[in-house]
């Protein structure tokens, strides 16, 4: 198996059991992947986002940005506001609560990271994300 191949299985394997290892995370808290990356793009926006910008961003169509957007309000963590330059726009904001659940979102993220990277030393993982930082900052 060429090395390329054999870099890429793995960078996908480490990936998925990443993910799973934070979806496993999340459970307690009631929330999917989806819906905490979706928390994450609102909060991070510098303002509000129209339901359109947040299917961008997530690169989905917007039809599945609903059902997101629905659960996320049903949970009290966001709210939709009618947008005061467009009454036909949407606008996406946090609730006092999105807050404070992203913040247990961010301690599972950082959970499912350290165990799966726990067999690693430090030093270790120093030069790993120094290396995936080369790789990923490669254009396209």
């Amino acid at each position: 198996m060429a090395v390329e191949t054999e870099l890429a299985e793995l960078v996908h394997g480490v990936g998925h059991r990443l993910r799973r290892g934070y979806g496993e995370q999340l459970g307690p808290i009631g929330m999917s992947p989806g819906q905490a990356r979706a928390l994450r793009m609102i909060i991070d926006s510098e303002s509000p986002l129209k339901m359109v910008q947040l299917a961008e961003r997530l690169k989905i169509v917007p039809r599945s940005v609903t059902s997101v957007i629905d659960a996320l309000e049903e949970a009290g963590l966001v709210r939709r506001e009618v947008d005061p330059a467009s009454r036909r726009s949407t606008l996406l904001v946090t609730t006092p609560e999105g807050r404070a659940r992203y913040e247990q979102v961010r301690e599972a993220r950082r959970r499912a990271a350290e165990e799966l990277f726990s067999v690693l030393t430090p030093e270790q993982q120093d030069q790993l994300r120094e290396l995936l930082s080369v790789v990923d900052r490669q254009p396209g």
